[in-house]
């Protein structure tokens, strides 16, 4: 029994070995938490560009890319993709309109005016603002955005860009806001106080010093916010409507690239046809898109970090 329990002893690990079982077992967890959603990315587009092959082998990409007219499911066939960009531009400069000034506004004033107790009872209001269902917000164009918008512009249709820009940009306003906000409250106080014991005021501190300190957080949420807005679907198929038109004009009816997808996706198309392959082409328009604004966000909050 002695030399048993002698033997157990030795095939016992030590306290120390138990820890870094433990801690390598937490690494691996930790890297395959992060590795899952860099799978999942590389997953999404293997899959848009296998369909987008098989698309682009019966259609030209020049014509895609040139076509002024997109009519894939009538027998008079045409696959320009630009009426559904500038649907999708259109809106989303709309929405950033509304999102950019007011979002920053209402950051700079949580961060560098508002008290502690103003700050709890509206910080959780933008949160919830930020939770109500999209398909909400579109009815709320649809019914009550357009209607009021009519009264100063009679000629308005019924689906028109500029409702749907406008209550997109309300929707990712508490994104902007939010993010923004905790960008400058990030910056240190002694930048602060130097502001202030130059004899700069509270709005030129905030505007002159805190603002451009937060710079690179701030770009972070309006390339958050131009990401969220490209990607809305049911705002703009809701409200916008479903015809493809190239047009600049906001207050006309249009498609984006979302709302046609999610128009075939619903549809009877049987899958591996023509008709069906254009979603994941125009996906792949959609996800190129984002990767641009992506990397021109990252270019410029570089640009003014390095200045600031």
């Amino acid at each position: 029994m002695q030399q048993q329990s002698q033997e157990l002893k030795q095939v016992s690990l030590s306290p120390r070995t138990i820890r870094d079982i433990r801690e390598r077992l937490i690494e691996v967890l930790l890297f395959l938490a992060a590795f899952s959603s860099v799978a999942t990315t590389i997953s999404i587009v293997v899959l848009l560009l296998y369909e987008s092959v098989e698309f682009f082998s019966q259609v030209s990409i020049v014509k895609f890319l040139t076509d002024t007219q997109w009519s894939p499911l009538f027998s008079d066939a045409h696959y320009g993709i630009l009426p559904l960009v500038s649907g999708t531009l259109v809106t989303t400069t709309v929405a950033l309109l509304v999102a950019v000034p007011l979002g920053t506004i209402t950051a700079i004033y949580l961060s560098e005016f508002a008290s502690v107790k103003l700050r709890e009872v509206v910080k959780p209001f933008l949160e919830l603002l930020a939770g109500i269902p999209t398909v909400v917000y579109g009815y709320f164009a649809l019914l009550f955005v357009t209607p009021l918008l009519q009264i100063f512009l009679p000629d308005l249709p019924g689906f028109n860009m500029l409702s749907a820009g406008l209550v997109m940009g309300i929707m990712i306003l508490p994104l902007v806001s939010s993010i923004s906000e905790d960008a400058m409250r990030a910056v240190p106080l002694y930048l602060r106080e130097g502001s202030y014991a130059m004899g700069a005021t509270r709005l030129q501190t905030a505007w002159r010093v805190v603002y451009p300190s937060a710079i690179s957080g701030i770009f972070a949420a309006y390339i958050l916010g131009i990401s969220r807005a490209v990607g809305e679907t049911m705002i703009v198929a809701v409200a916008a409507g479903l015809q493809p038109n190239l047009t600049w004009n906001p207050m006309d009816q249009a498609a984006t690239i979302t709302a046609y997808i999610v128009q075939v996706s619903l549809g009877d198309l049987p899958y591996g046809s023509l008709e069906y392959q254009t979603i994941f082409a125009a996906g792949l328009t959609l996800v190129l898109m984002t990767l641009v604004f992506n990397i021109i966000g990252y270019f410029l909050s570089r640009r003014y970090r390095e200045i600031y």
